[in-house]
């Protein structure tokens, strides 16, 4: 069960550490809302089909479904349609902060919606790894200037963490109504896209394409891998360990993110970036441990 948990935990990290890149390429032409409608639709219909290969049971109460739904809208609808939207105004290093915070997040959520107990050792841990992350970009972050453009992007990168939050929340809640993690993925998934569709026709949005093939392999990868895969990781390690631990995940994507950009784009690895990603790793040791 260990190594289980260890192989959830850490296949989602290495995932969504390279994603930081990956979504830069659909940026562009396809408005960001259309881009998290195609993700979604292909990464739901993918697992529709194998839910239905492997004979999975698809029938649930409308309770059940209702809250698919909501996961599905939180979870794999809006907070990434804000999260595409603030790469646009602010470096990815300021919204990979933003996210750090969503262990605090998970963890007053749970208390309130789940009767969940606060795990102070959790926090402690945190707070260690926001740390962390704040020292690794603290050069990007103290480049910003405090325009307008700026606040609108942070405000929208803390607004896609309160949503992906309660994603996670009732993520936890569907496991313990006994959804199964594949089911309530492939439901939330069609869900969401559905309901974003919706949303972007209310909004006018135009349905356009491009025909690239960086925006083609980038949409299968984080379709394929992004979603279908490390969603699959990550929640279900939300139903063995709460959502509060679990969290951490997203807390070392930059670690994983300045490992590959130390590889493919020679990003020179300081003494400050390596006592955040000290932080860091203290952190996990002490929110992870047994």
């Amino acid at each position: 069960m260990r190594n289980q948990n260890f192989a959830l935990f850490i296949i989602p990290a290495l995932i969504w550490g390279s994603t930081w890149i990956v979504i830069t390429f659909q940026l562009g032409v396809v408005d960001p809302l259309i881009s998290v409608i195609y993700r979604f639709a292909l990464a739901g219909l993918i697992m529709y089909i194998y839910a239905r290969f492997k004979k999975l049971n698809m029938r649930f109460s409308l309770r059940s479904h209702l809250f698919m739904a909501i996961q599905g809208f939180f979870l794999f609808g809006l907070n990434y349609w804000l999260a595409y939207q603030s790469e646009q105004y602010i470096p990815s290093g300021l919204l990979a902060v933003a996210f750090s915070t969503i262990i605090f997040m998970n963890i007053v959520f749970g208390a309130i919606f789940l009767n969940r107990p606060i795990n102070m050792k959790v926090a402690w841990a945190a707070m260690a790894g926001l740390a962390g992350t704040i020292i690794i970009f603290s050069s990007e972050i103290s480049s910003l200037q405090m325009s307008s453009t700026t606040i609108k992007g942070t405000l929208l990168a803390f607004g896609a963490v309160l949503l992906a939050s309660i994603g996670n929340i009732t993520s936890a809640y569907n496991s313990e109504s006994k959804v199964p993690v594949i089911q309530a993925n492939t439901y939330g998934m069609i869900y969401g896209s559905l309901l974003m569709t919706g949303l972007a026709l209310i909004l006018g949005k135009e349905f356009t394409f491009e025909k690239t093939e960086i925006y083609i392999s980038s949409l299968l990868y984080l379709s394929i891998f992004g979603s279908v895969v490390a969603f699959g990781g990550y929640l279900t390690l939300i139903s063995r360990i709460g959502a509060d631990r679990a969290a951490y995940t997203l807390v070392v994507l930059p670690v994983i993110a300045i490992g590959i950009s130390a590889i493919f784009e020679d990003y020179q690895i300081t003494s400050t970036v390596l006592l955040g990603i000290g932080l860091i790793v203290f952190g996990n040791i002490l929110a992870l441990r047994k």
